[in-house]
Parts: C-alpha cells; structure tokens; sequence
C-alpha cells in the first residue's frame, strides 16, 4: 500500500509542475495571443464587477 501511496504522490507532484509551467508558458510568456484575446472576450480576465440579481425567491 505504501508504495502505491508514493507513486500517487509522484504523480500529483509532476502534475503540478507541468500545470505550473504550462500556465506560465501560455500566459506570462504570451505563445498564443489568440488565447489572450479569448479571456478578454469572455471576461475571465477583468476585474469589472456586476450587481448579482436574486432570480430565485425562496417561501418562508
């Protein structure tokens, strides 16, 4: 059991390094302007912030 616990463990380490550089390497080095654009377009990237409307009232 313990050695399956190491190999998850191996696993989830360089998972997180590869997610680590891939962030890196798409964002901050800007490969893909396209990329770049498309968060813009969707508003991921923006720090507007917008009134949240209450669509669903509750009986009490």
């Amino acid at each position: 059991m313990a050695r399956i616990e190491g190999i998850l463990i191996k696993i989830i380490i360089i998972q997180f390094i590869f997610l680590f550089l891939s962030q890196l390497f798409f964002h901050q080095l800007d490969v893909l302007p396209q990329l770049h654009v498309l968060t813009k377009y969707e508003g991921v990237n923006g720090d507007a912030f917008t009134e949240i409307l209450q669509t669903f009232k509750g009986k009490r």
